[in-house]
């Protein structure tokens, strides 16, 4: 789920959620409430964040998207 993946990105790259607010340019309760499962980032932040953990959008949803297209 994109909540764990980026918990486990941010975790993974020594970030506090205030750090990963800070270089994306939201608050740290955005980044929470992303974490937290109770939203997802703009297309801009999603941007900014494939940017800074190198990783593709496919890669940050996972089988979301893989299932969100069997529906």
């Amino acid at each position: 789920m994109f909540k764990d993946k980026l918990k486990e990105l941010r975790e993974k790259k020594g970030l506090s959620q205030q750090e990963l607010a800070d270089k994306l340019f939201v608050s740290r309760s955005a980044v929470a409430k992303w974490e937290n499962g109770n939203g997802i980032p703009s297309d801009v932040n999603l941007d900014g964040i494939c940017l800074l953990f190198e990783v593709s959008k496919a890669e940050l949803f996972g089988e979301e998207i893989i299932n969100e297209f069997r529906d």
